[in-house]
């Protein structure tokens, strides 16, 4: 995998990150189990994607530690 693409997905990361860190401090929480909003969450869900899709580097199966 090229370096382009692994930027590709810790960018996508980083941005879902922001989102819900964003979130966070609108509602002022420190966690989002802690939101009412918790189960159903598309702002969590996408966050949740992000860390999955970084970490298998958009395979499917395993992961790169």
């Amino acid at each position: 995998m090229s370096t382009a693409e692994n930027e590709k997905f810790e960018r996508l990361l980083d941005e879902a990150m922001k989102k819900m860190q964003e979130c966070q401090l609108k509602y002022t929480l420190k966690s989002c189990s802690d939101c009412e909003h918790f189960i159903g969450c598309d702002i969590r869900k996408a966050y949740v994607q992000a860390v999955y899709d970084s970490m298998s580097k958009g395979e499917t199966g395993g992961f790169e530690f």
